[in-house]
């Protein structure tokens, strides 16, 4: 419960604190930690940084590890990474204190920013024997990404199943699962079979008619092995290679809410956008390519994420993530030209899942790993914290407002459909 403040506190006199050089009191180094504090919300670092340092020394470990601690934070913010470290790093020399868990993850965060990973792998471990239960799978999750780095390929696995309470691409493993029995058994399950592809696929016309599950049941039905023996074996091991990077960074909720989406936006541009062979109007007018199945869409989504991800936040994930986005970029090009050149193959799909999941990159920094340094994000007050640039609250909005823009943009896709299909 709140109590409001009966009296104000006397103010803090930062020039006398400063310029005495005696001992402080314990209430006097009490209150300069309180006021450093306010000073760091204030975004006066100097300030900060000097009232700290005055503290340093006190005779309680406790407050000098707190003064230490929030050193280190004032100089990084003042963009003096090597004198952070060295003050986290004294932190963790003396005997433990509230300040030691998070001058660990302070000191961890750092050595991930400067390159040294075998450091910050340490330091995260010692920081993960003091955590509280609830910042474990965080920890977990960041050590398993580290190992990775570190080529300790069996010690990976076991962070990440520690993370996430089982394996790392969990749910990747029942998406594929699911699509590739949904899928085989429309293609040899007979006249069932061929109902159930007839009821999932997109059908064009339906969908401007109302069946609006269709945009979203697409992506469970694939082309029958006998006219293309290679749509759902590729389709399911791209999603193999793909779905685990996004599992990894964004966990596996998101990943199936991102596949959903992207599912639904790769389905919004085809029905407004494709055309090919097929069905006359009285007009004259040819509309084509009324019938489309696969998962490409979401697929080509998950590319995106990963390409937005890379190039806004820049997961901590060292030279494999280099290379991994270079190859991303190369996959996707060669792929829509494949899309374009090509009869059969619905490009428009692939666009609207691409650009449907570069928009989610972009505006979700990854919760798997730390992020070197995002776009959207600086240092925070807490040890190891990073806040938005726009605040916390104004980081919400930001989003609330990118997603609006995207279902507005559904919306708009949505009507040139129906206008296109809805005569057919």
């Amino acid at each position: 419960m709140y109590s409001p403040r009966v009296t104000q506190p006397p103010s803090f006199d930062l020039h006398g604190t400063l310029s005495h050089d005696g001992p402080l009191t314990r209430a006097g180094a009490l209150a300069a930690l309180d006021h450093a504090a306010e000073l760091m919300e204030q975004s006066r670092f100097v300030d900060a940084a000097r009232l700290y340092q005055r503290v340093i020394g006190f005779d309680d470990r406790g407050v000098t590890a707190a003064a230490l601690l929030g050193f280190g934070q004032a100089m990084h913010r003042l963009d003096d990474e090597n004198a952070a470290i060295g003050a986290w790093r004294e932190v963790t020399r003396l005997p433990a204190t509230p300040a030691t868990y998070p001058a660990w993850r302070e000191l961890a965060a750092a050595l991930v920013r400067s390159g040294d990973l075998a450091g910050a792998a340490d330091a995260y471990r010692a920081a993960e024997r003091l955590a509280p239960r609830e910042d474990k799978p965080e920890i977990a999750s960041r050590l398993g990404w580290l190992s990775k780095e570190l080529g300790d390929t069996r010690g990976a696995g076991r962070y990440f199943s520690r993370a996430r309470g089982g394996s790392a691409m969990a749910m990747t493993l029942t998406i594929i699962a699911i699509t590739t029995v949904v899928s085989l058994v429309a293609d040899i399950g007979g006249s069932d079979g061929g109902t159930l592809l007839a009821t999932l696929d997109l059908d064009k016309v339906l969908v401007a008619q109302g069946q609006l599950y269709r945009l979203l049941s697409v992506a469970l039905v694939h082309v029958p092995l006998v006219q293309d023996p290679f749509h759902l074996p590729f389709n399911m091991y791209a999603l193999w290679l793909v779905g685990p990077f996004v599992e990894r960074l964004y966990g596996r909720w998101r990943l199936l809410a991102f596949y959903v989406v992207c599912t639904l936006g790769a389905s919004l541009l085809s029905f407004a956008l494709a055309t090919a062979n097929g069905v006359v109007l009285d007009s004259g007018q040819v509309l084509d390519d009324r019938y489309a199945a696969g998962a490409s869409g979401a697929i080509f989504g998950l590319f995106g994420l990963l390409v937005g991800a890379l190039i806004v936040h820049r997961p901590a994930m060292g030279g494999a993530m280099r290379g991994l986005l270079g190859q991303l970029i190369a996959l996707i090009a060669i792929n829509l030209l494949l899309g374009a050149t090509t009869t059969g193959i619905d490009n428009w799909a692939h666009v609207g899942g691409l650009v449907t999941g570069f928009w989610f990159g972009v505006l979700f920094l990854p919760t798997g790993v730390p992020a070197l340094r995002s776009r959207w994000m600086r240092p925070g007050q807490a040890p190891g914290d990073a806040v938005p640039i726009v605040g916390r609250a104004g980081m919400v909005g930001v989003q609330i407002a990118g997603m609006v823009a995207l279902a507005l943009a559904f919306w708009v896709l949505w009507g040139v459909g129906v206008q296109a299909w809805g005569a057919a």
